[in-house]
């Protein structure tokens, strides 16, 4: 079974994928986390000044997590898809190639989950955008995306603790 987190930054997407790890039920799945500080420092741009080779990159890792046979990643298909549809250095023309060409992948995740940023603060871990405008243009984005290519999709809010809740109500084991 392969599941997928997606949202905006800081809206705990890792934050949730490694607790998800302590559990029982998920014991013989792999974890795949954020290494968008790994990529930044091999000189991969990312966020608003992201370009289409670095998003391709991007899009090369959620392929090979779908590859995994049981997977639960804190970032999806349609998370590249928004942050390359929001680039500066991505024209429009090559941000509806690249969403046409990434939808196709779409289809492989068994579950998929939306984290909204409603009411969470933006955290600074020294990688990761924190201009507030930015992230809510990332975040209607994934919206508009989930609506258009992956309208069965779950909504999940709270803490931590209740995401986990709500998770194990909606998936089947």
């Amino acid at each position: 079974m392969k599941i997928g987190f997606c949202g905006t930054m800081s809206v705990g997407k890792t934050t949730l994928v490694k607790a998800l790890q302590e559990l029982p039920e998920l014991k013989d799945y792999k974890f795949a986390t954020e290494r968008s500080a790994y990529l930044s420092s091999l000189g991969i741009p990312l966020n608003h000044e992201t370009t289409i080779e670095g998003q391709t990159i991007f899009l090369a890792e959620r392929v090979s997590e779908l590859m995994q046979p049981n997977i639960v990643t804190d970032r999806t298909i349609i998370d590249v898809m928004a942050f390359t549809k929001c680039a500066k250095k991505t024209s429009v023309t090559d941000g509806i190639g690249f969403v046409e060409y990434a939808k196709r992948f779409l289809y492989q995740y068994h579950y998929m989950f939306y984290i909204s940023p409603e009411g969470l603060p933006i955290e600074d871990n020294g990688v990761r955008e924190t201009d507030s405008k930015y992230r809510n243009e990332i975040d209607m984005c994934i919206k508009e995306l989930l609506k258009k290519h992956r309208p069965i999709h779950h909504i999940i809010k709270g803490s931590t603790e209740e995401r986990i809740e709500q998770i194990l109500k909606i998936i089947t084991f």
